[in-house]
């Protein structure tokens, strides 16, 4: 550790080359980033010196807090400067008469609510893996989950901030009141800029009364069809669920399609496999209220032919626990999609459509890998170029294990309109996946979350940007004029 005089006291700073990595708990190799530097701030004064003198030396720059997200976006190079935000962790101001909390970046959601609750409040966001995540990277991400519904996004919720420039300079935008004056709102701006603007301090949320009660509503659903009406009759209806969520799963097997969507009778692979989907209703309010929109949702036609499970307490939160994780605990790459909310029937069509064909390739690559062996020879004493040359795909496809069934899933918000798919193949199968979701109307934008770096290569993870980019570029120009923040990873 050694100090530098633009810096407080306070901050730590390690220099010297090292590698660092998300923590642990994810599927797969964590993937390493090599860095020169990091700072650890102890003040806001610490981080804008940090990101100044960081851009008059031309270093590149990553903000960090629990990494929870490191491996989102492109892939990074080489990292001049790892700014870790987790020593800025307090709740700087909580106005429990106001609903309103400032808080550090580097401060968890998990230890955040634990402080509002002790006043009966809560800051209703629940991204994956909520337990680290910090307020900074949920921010700069604009990631959320099932409570999205009901409350939004991190965007949503934020009404002021405390930004530190590459300029050395400390902003401010919005306030501390729920209604502040109408006006270009910078803080909805730099939300979901992946820490290629700016890093920020500290941030200002509006809060929510605690509910007395909860109950989440599992209904599951035999086809697509059946998915789709009691989405539409759920959106249609009176009841206000807090989280409204649809998941659906087919793993192929050979001659097996993804989805099958007739109307009318399951949905099933060639071989039988039945297509399993659910919807999931959360009610939190005061017990009583609980009580009656479970049973007002229970009433409605389409869900009465669906079984269907209660839960609370402890067995509710593991549901949601295991809901937020399922994904993240699976093999494949996830990307970020959003659709229609009425016509999640077509967009499941579309993906069954798409994918089906590199599904087919991936059953023609297994069965050959079934057929001819790695270690088998190809041909009769073949010459050393020809061995090479045949030997290398066989090898490569071993190399990366034998592939079991393919699958598919996709958990979203049914009422937004956006969700997660996740795209079990290998990385070709994957990239043309992502390549023609985005081509399609059915989907809307779609981003690579989790992927290989194979797959990085094969695709951006952002997709074509059309007329935005030259918005971005100009908003990128005027916030970090010499480019040293987030390493090329972020959409700017």
């Amino acid at each position: 550790m050694q100090p530098r005089q633009d810096l407080s006291h306070a901050a730590i700073v390690r220099r010297g080359a090292r590698s660092v990595s998300p923590p642990s708990g994810r599927r797969g190799r964590p993937r390493r980033a090599h860095v020169t530097e990091v700072i650890e701030p102890a003040t806001a004064a610490d981080v804008a010196a940090a990101l100044r003198h960081a851009s008059e030396e031309r270093q590149s720059v990553v903000i960090r807090g629990a990494g929870t997200k490191s491996d989102w976006g492109r892939t990074a190079g080489h990292i001049d400067v790892l700014l870790d935000m987790r020593r800025l962790n307090r709740v700087l101001a909580h106005q429990h008469g106001d609903l309103t909390a400032v808080i550090e970046a580097g401060a968890t959601l998990h230890d955040v609510n634990h402080t509002l609750a002790r006043h009966g409040q809560w800051l209703p966001l629940d991204p994956p893996f909520a337990e680290h995540a910090t307020i900074g990277g949920i921010l700069a991400t604009n990631d959320s989950g099932p409570l999205r519904h009901r409350y939004g996004t991190p965007r949503d919720l934020v009404i002021g901030i405390q930004l530190a420039t590459t300029d050395g300079v400390i902003s401010k935008a919005g306030g501390q009141v729920v209604k502040n004056v109408a006006g270009y709102d910078l803080s909805k701006l730099v939300a979901g800029s992946f820490g290629s603007l700016a890093a920020f301090v500290s941030a200002t949320f509006k809060l929510t009364p605690l509910p007395a009660a909860s109950k989440t509503l599992t209904l599951d659903v035999p086809d697509v069809a059946s998915l789709a009406q009691v989405v539409r009759t759920v959106m249609a209806s009176q009841i206000e669920p807090i989280a409204f969520e649809v998941a659906a799963t087919n793993t192929t097997t050979e001659a097996g399609r993804p989805f099958r969507t007739d109307v009318g009778r399951p949905s099933r692979t060639e071989v039988g496999r039945p297509f399993r989907g659910a919807v999931i209703l959360r009610f939190a309010s005061l017990p009583n209220v609980v009580d009656a929109q479970i049973d007002q949702a229970k009433a409605l036609a389409p869900l009465q032919k669906c079984p269907a499970t209660i839960v609370d307490g402890d067995r509710e939160r593991a549901l949601w626990r295991e809901h937020a994780t399922r994904l993240w605990d699976a093999d494949g790459a996830i990307v970020r999609a959003s659709w229609l909310p009425a016509d999640i029937a077509a967009a499941l069509n579309e993906l069954e459509r798409i994918v089906e064909p590199a599904m087919a390739t991936e059953r023609e690559r297994s069965d050959l890998m079934e057929r001819e062996p790695f270690d088998a020879p190809l041909i009769l004493s073949p010459s050393k170029d020809e061995r090479v040359a045949q030997d290398r795909p066989v090898r490569r496809a071993a190399a990366a294990g034998p592939k079991a069934s393919p699958s598919i899933e996709v958990i979203g918000r049914a009422g937004v309109g956006a969700g997660l798919i996740r795209i079990d193949a290998d990385e070709p199968a994957q990239a043309r996946i992502i390549g023609q979701l985005r081509e399609t109307a059915a989907f809307g934008n779609v981003v690579i979350v989790r992927g290989s770096a194979v797959l990085k290569t094969l695709v951006d993870v952002w997709g074509p940007q059309g007329d935005r980019q030259s918005l971005f570029g100009s908003l990128k120009q005027a916030f970090d004029p010499n480019g040293v923040l987030n390493a090329g990873r972020g959409p700017l």
